[in-house]
């Protein structure tokens, strides 16, 4: 059913409260004239941040604290000036960090698959590695040549001698008997083996086995001398292992003290070295790693000085420096954007070298942003940490603890690596997260630390008051952007457009966006615009150019939505009236901009039990919040239609041409008016538009994206044709909100546009119906002629319709709908 004029009914309506809202109204001007400057030349640029009183106070307590667990998290959306305050407050209170250490790692001999961590006062690291330098200096090329002395010679000498003689005494007895015997011992090299042997002599000179069974063989040697010298062999071979075994024991006890004199010395030399770096590096790990570099040098490096395969000990012995500082104790403040694991922590690279396989060691480890931050401040980005795998879970460890564990990667290779374990670090680090609301109540459900990690909650307003003060902090943010980036200045018409601007992003009654990282864009892209044109300063025709460019560059989707509508592939109808029919509005998301749209939502309705059917639900396409719309939906209608029956009907509601998933209860005020309209065959109008939710006490409540959606519709009509009639319903508390388009201002102005503003359900099914909605009295009857008065007559009519037993014992006489008089109450 479609009508071309509204009935008069619906002109009474419109005259009882329901007129459209002033077109001065939908719009709030800033007036240039009276801002007190020219261009922002002429004003101060801000220092901090504006309108954040609040988390300065705690951010300040937060970053000034040394109390257990005063981890910070700064909340709030990006563009709100987050850091830029962060790093204002650091640079304002200058902490003082007396906990910062300086850390080195070295070889641990006991455990060589834990280094060593040496902790120093701030900037000793560097001096403990030159002083360490020098010693594996000395011990590689001047410790040899100190144990070469004229007086360590001549004791070695002497050891020789002494060892000597009593080799001699030892041999001498044993020689003269072999002689005495005509027998030698002879010394032969037998491959790489050197081998003592008995040999018999034959006139003076000693034969070998072979050339002496030659002997024999020829009789040179009769049978009788051959036993008797191999008996005797036999004896004095008995005597030789006797023999060899105390000059082994001579030999061991000369190297012995050999080696006794060689570390004797070394050890004196080396302690004299040693000594003073102890000193002068208070830290009790320093003097444990230099005397288990002597007792290496001692009992692994001498035996093979002077050799050209000794290892070089600098390698061994060298210090790994991973956090020094300057010796002021500056504070460390350390923005990480890349919060991965290895980031966090640190990590301990393999080492390949060609030919070789893939080994760790002490110096390969690397420290990461906590222990970089040791002693002062890290600041992440709290999704970024979330979101990198194990990051968050290393963190909270770290902070819970105390102590950082640095761990290499974990990549595996086909040959086996030695795996490091660095030695833990006790770290005080205060860690700032920065992230939205979303994020904060997601840590704080799901992490039990969470909350005893973090207990500072800076809390950054996404709005600041749209007053005097605000409007001139606005000015003053952007005097600091034309400062800082060399901008052209802003005149009074740009800086008023710029605070309008503000007020359609905040989007609030009496409110300012204070996302300015979002208002400085547009200003950027004014300023560009200006000095195309070579202005001398940016205007508001700038800010208005580079506001539609900014949207025009995103909005092509809204687009082609419009062309579809306005070919008919979208069916969209903005003119007449029909049952069962509604105009909804929804937005969509492009990045920091949101456009709105028009979406057909139609209802039908018949006898039956199943009650409202949501084919959005059934669809699986029906957000949470959506259904819960739905429902709150069910609720009302039981309100409105107070029956002495049950309420049996099969109806269903669907958005038309809609494939994605739908979600929001913005569409439940319109879904309401649809499915009235469908169970008393009342015709909706199809030039309005309607927005908002609803309880289930019939109050239309406040809804987010109004001023698009309102844009949106407005759009479909121009692209359609106006008819002068058409407009927008929006809830009563979105009506201070508005910051609407100028051409849709202007539209308002001249009568082609209307913005209608209502409380409840019942002047929205007046405005779209032209008739009045129906107020219950005292016995819950509707006026006759009402709206809500025909639905409870339909309502009654399908009960009977679905009701076997009634049909059974019908009644003489049932009320006639077209009658539209209420039932009794005991009907």
């Amino acid at each position: 059913m479609s009508k071309s004029k509204p009935p008069a009914r619906r002109r009474d309506a419109e005259r009882a409260n329901l007129s459209p809202l002033p077109s001065d109204a939908l719009r709030w001007r800033c007036d240039p004239d009276l801002l007190p400057f020219d261009t922002t030349s002429d004003v101060e640029p801000v220092a901090g941040v504006v309108g954040q009183e609040d988390a300065v106070e705690a951010l300040r307590f937060g970053l000034e604290t040394t109390a257990p667990g005063q981890n910070i998290f700064v909340r709030g959306l990006s563009g709100t000036g987050r850091m830029t305050l962060l790093k204002r407050l650091l640079e304002e209170i200058q902490p003082g960090c007396p906990l910062v250490r300086d850390r080195c790692y070295v070889h641990n001999f006991a455990h060589p698959d834990r280094p060593r961590l040496i902790t120093l006062l701030p900037g000793q690291a560097r001096g403990f590695r030159r002083r360490v330098e020098k010693l594996a200096n000395f011990i590689q090329e001047h410790l040899g040549p100190a144990l070469s002395s004229e007086a360590i010679k001549a004791r070695r000498s002497a050891l020789e001698k002494d060892a000597d003689q009593e080799f001699q005494q030892v041999r001498k007895p044993f020689n003269e008997a072999l002689q005495a015997a005509d027998l030698a011992l002879v010394t032969r090299q037998v491959g790489p083996v050197t081998q003592s042997s008995i040999l018999p002599l034959v006139n003076g000179e000693p034969v070998p086995p072979e050339q002496f069974e030659q002997l024999v063989a020829q009789g040179q040697v009769d049978q009788e001398q051959q036993a008797a010298l191999r008996a005797k062999q036999a004896e004095f071979e008995q005597q030789l292992a006797e023999v060899s075994e105390k000059a082994s024991e001579i030999r061991g006890r000369y190297e012995q003290a050999v080696q006794e004199l060689l570390e004797k010395n070394a050890r004196l030399l080396l302690s004299k070295l040693i000594s003073t770096i102890g000193k002068d590096f208070a830290d009790p790990s320093v003097p444990a790693f230099l005397s288990e570099v002597v007792d290496d040098v001692a009992e692994n490096r001498l035996p093979r000085l002077g050799q050209e395969d000794d290892e070089d000990p600098r390698d061994l012995y060298a210090v790994n420096i991973v956090l020094e500082h300057k010796g002021d104790s500056a504070c460390p403040i350390i923005v990480e954007n890349t919060p991965s694991t290895r980031n966090l922590l640190g990590s301990v690279d393999y080492e390949f070298r060609p030919g070789e396989e893939p080994r760790m060691s002490h110096m390969g480890v690397s420290a990461g942003a906590l222990l970089r931050a040791d002693g002062g401040y890290l600041i992440l980005e709290a999704r970024d940490a979330l979101t990198e795998p194990g990051a968050w879970k290393v963190l909270v460890r770290t902070l819970r603890t105390g102590r950082l564990e640095i761990t290499p990667p974990e990549v595996a290779f086909p040959w086996p690596a030695p795996y490091l374990k660095p030695e833990p670090i006790d770290v005080n680090v205060k860690v700032v997260l920065l992230g939205d609301a979303e994020v904060y109540y997601l840590l704080d459900e799901t992490d039990p630390d969470f909350p005893q990690l973090f207990k500072v909650l800076a809390d950054f307003d996404s709005t600041i008051p749209r007053n005097d003060q605000g409007i001139h902090e606005y000015a003053r943010v952007l005097a600091r952007i034309a400062g800082e980036e060399q901008l052209l200045p802003f005149d009074r018409t740009a800086v008023a457009a710029l605070v309008e601007h503000g007020a359609r992003v905040a989007a609030r009654r009496d409110k300012l966006t204070a996302q300015f990282g979002r208002l400085a864009d547009v200003a950027r892209e004014a300023a560009f615009i200006a000095g195309k044109a070579q202005a001398r300063a940016v205007t508001a025709d700038d800010v208005r150019t580079a506001f539609w460019r900014s949207k025009r560059r995103a909005d092509l989707p809204a687009r082609r939505f419009r062309e579809l509508v306005a070919d008919g592939t979208i069916r969209v109808q903005t003119q007449g009236a029909t049952v069962g029919q509604v105009n909804g509005l929804a937005v969509l998301q492009a990045g920091p901009l949101v456009y709105g749209f028009p979406a057909r939502i139609t209802a039908t309705i018949g006898p039956g039990t199943a009650g409202v059917i949501n084919i959005e639900r059934e669809a699986a396409l029906s957000g949470a919040i959506h259904t819960k719309g739905f429902y709150i939906l069910g609720g009302l209608l039981r309100q409105l239609l107070k029956t002495d029956h049950p309420l049996a009907f099969n109806a269903s509601i669907a958005f038309e041409q809609s494939y994605g998933g739908i979600d929001g209860d913005s569409a439940s005020g319109a879904e309401i008016c649809c499915l009235l309209s469908a169970l008393t065959d009342v015709p909706l109008r199809q030039d309005l538009a309607l927005t908002g939710a609803i309880d289930q006490m019939g109050n239309i409540l406040p809804i987010g994206g109004v001023i698009e959606k309102i844009e949106g519709f407005f759009d479909a009509c121009r692209d359609t044709h106006f008819t002068g009639t058409q407009g927008v319903i929006i809830p009563h508390a979105n009506a201070g909100d508005l910051m609407l388009r100028e051409d849709v201002v202007e539209a308002a102005r001249q009568g082609r546009f209307r913005v209608y503003a209502v409380q409840t359900v019942h002047e929205a099914l007046e405005l779209f119906s032209g008739m009045p909605a129906g107020e219950q009295d005292a016995d819950g009857r509707y006026a006759e002629g009402s709206l809500l008065a025909r639905a409870v007559l339909r309502a009654r009519e399908y009960w009977q319709k679905a009701s076997p037993d009634f049909n059974r014992a019908r009644q003489l006489q049932e009320p006639d709908l077209d009658d539209e008089t209420p039932p009794g109450k005991g009907a």
